[in-house]
């Protein structure tokens, strides 16, 4: 249990830090952070307040489907937030100069430690993060195809975030292709029941 544990905080600590380097890379944020930061910007709160305020209400959506939370998916909609405040408001906004490399690189690692912490804290099994949830609920409710409630769900925040003057950009586009194919690549290296599927084949 202590082994999951510290997966589950790890990885949320992990995701929260991926947050502001998409953030500082200023070439384009995740889909759901399009969003947060959208709605940030309309009363200059902290993105990671707002992060934590939408995960609230996500959780409240999964009563009338009737997804049930875990621990991991409560310290999920606390943690990413508080980290990503914390970590934020240490470094200052632009603290990083405007050199296309550096920011490039920003944006490459954000994606890669992303996909390290989702893996993280999934490997962990102690419940998906709100987000996730809204998603394998509605796809177990509607029987449509995950890549078709995805596709919805991540359109629709995506659309919204940028109508509210969210970051959208190349690092979104970027993040939107790669990070399926890597969680998949990683979540192995977390889960031994996955390492013990991937073997097995």
């Amino acid at each position: 249990m202590l082994i999951r544990l510290l997966k589950l905080f790890l990885g949320l600590t992990a995701y929260g830090i991926s947050m502001v380097m998409m953030l500082q890379s200023d070439l384009g944020l995740m889909p759901w952070d399009v969003l947060h930061q959208g709605i940030a910007l309309q009363g200059d709160w902290q993105m990671g307040r707002v992060t934590i305020a939408v995960s609230v209400v996500v959780l409240l959506l999964w009563i009338p489907i009737r997804q049930k939370p875990g621990f991991g998916t409560v310290c999920n909609a606390i943690v990413i937030g508080l980290v990503f405040d914390t970590v934020n408001g240490l470094i200052g906004d632009h603290l990083f100069d405007a050199n296309i490399a550096t920011r490039v690189s920003l944006m490459i690692g954000g994606i890669l430690l992303n996909a390290a912490a989702t893996a993280a804290y999934l490997g962990a099994h102690l419940g998906p993060g709100p987000r996730d949830g809204l998603m394998t609920g509605l796809v177990r409710r509607t029987g449509r195809s995950v890549r078709l409630v995805r596709t919805l769900i991540e359109g629709s925040v995506l659309v919204s975030g940028f109508l509210l003057g969210g970051t959208l950009g190349i690092g979104t586009i970027a993040y939107m292709l790669l990070i399926g194919p890597l969680i998949q690549h990683l979540l192995p290296w977390f889960d031994a029941r996955s390492s013990a599927l991937c073997e097995s084949q």
